[in-house]
């Protein structure tokens, strides 16, 4: 029996271990907080990322190690490589951590994006602001994720201001793009070079944090060629094994590339119960040198994230083929803490399902935009 080591023990890893079960799998996740919720369904061991005497025990009791989010220091990934296989590799990782490596390796694949200008002083970033106008969206290079170390500029007076949030961290300034909607590839790469993608994915955010995803997202057949083009050749370019994201924008029927995930990932939950092997499964199977499972979409299914606090659970478990996951978090606001997965055999069926949930949670305005895209849909 193998086990597989998990860097990072949030609500992803905790899915990763719930996944491998099936498969005979055990885990041990390693993480900074006592009581990240992984700790829940697998071993937990307690350790600092630079701490390598707590990592090598971590090491000498695992026979591949992987990760729950991108923010392990690359230096701890490339440590562990001299002691085990380590899936996604550091470069993967590093690269993933860099707004303005990402968005330059984009690039260099075909793949476009919006223009953006690396910030390295306050005078850069007027420069930039006069270069590519207002509205534009600072964001640190490195060490954001779900909205955080972002800020909007509204005007050019607001360079002090932005500057001043981000701490007058290395960043970058990217034009605002006026898209059209946001899709997200989620894919997998074997260790042998297979490479397999689900459906596209439609996203809607709130504050900055996924709010919903619906899969296939409907109108998108003809775009799925060369978004899943591009995530191969991203995977390639990095030799990538294991399951990914690519987060892109539509725009005037372009696709532009907004980044990467080097992970499993929040628009790909609706897997779990819409494929034929999810996400997380795919994953393992991958870091394990395993053949990969069936991407395909069983049927169309919704995925609403819970976010700060869990709605009652009552009206999800009373739903026809609704599916509840509940993290094992406190609440707290901003704070992922659950997510359901609604599937339908039609976009009516699913737009009769939605609109009941809506009103029984309270939660009409995170289900219309999705509700407004099924109605197009027929």
């Amino acid at each position: 029996m193998q086990t597989i080591g998990i860097l990072g023990a949030g609500q992803l890893a905790r899915m990763l271990a719930l996944a491998g079960a099936p498969l005979g799998l055990r885990f041990l996740v390693v993480d900074t907080a006592a009581d990240a919720c992984a700790g829940q369904v697998a071993p937990l061991l307690l350790a600092d990322w630079r701490d390598f005497d707590r990592l090598a025990d971590f090491a000498s009791r695992i026979d591949v190690a992987t990760f729950d989010f991108e923010n392990v220091p690359a230096e701890t990934a490339q440590w562990l490589t001299e002691h085990v296989p380590v899936f996604p590799n550091p470069r993967a990782l590093a690269t993933s951590q860099d707004r303005l490596e990402e968005k330059t390796l984009f690039r260099r694949i075909g793949l476009e994006t919006p223009d953006f200008e690396a910030v390295d002083s306050r005078d850069d970033l007027a420069r930039a602001v006069e270069r590519l106008g207002v509205p534009s969206i600072l964001k640190t290079r490195r060490l954001g994720y779900d909205g955080k170390g972002q800020f909007r500029l509204k005007s050019p007076a607001d360079v002090d201001a932005a500057w001043a949030a981000l701490g007058g961290a290395p960043s970058i300034l990217e034009a605002f793009v006026p898209f059209e909607r946001e899709l997200s590839v989620v894919a997998v790469r074997s260790r042998e070079g297979e490479f397999r993608a689900y459906p596209l994915t439609q996203n809607w955010h709130a504050d900055g944090i996924l709010s919903a995803s619906l899969a296939p997202a409907p109108d998108s057949e003809a775009l799925a060629p060369l978004a899943f083009a591009h995530a191969r050749r991203i995977a390639e370019e990095l030799d990538y094994v294991g399951t990914f994201a690519l987060e892109l924008f539509v725009q005037g029927g372009r696709l532009l590339g907004n980044e990467m995930a080097p992970r499993v990932h929040n628009s790909g939950h609706w897997t779990i119960e819409g494929a034929p092997a999810s996400q997380f499964e795919n994953h393992l199977r991958a870091v394990l040198g395993l053949p990969l499972g069936d991407t395909s979409a069983l049927d169309i299914h919704v995925m609403l994230n819970w976010v700060g606090e869990l709605p009652p659970a009552t009206p999800i478990l009373a739903e026809p083929r609704a599916h509840w996951h509940d993290y094992g978090k406190s609440a707290r606001p901003g704070r992922k803490v659950g997510h359901a997965t609604v599937c339908a055999r039609s976009a009516e069926e699913m737009r009769e399902r939605l609109t009941r949930l809506g009103r029984a949670l309270g939660r009409e305005e995170q289900v219309a935009p999705v509700l407004a895209v099924l109605k197009g849909a027929g």
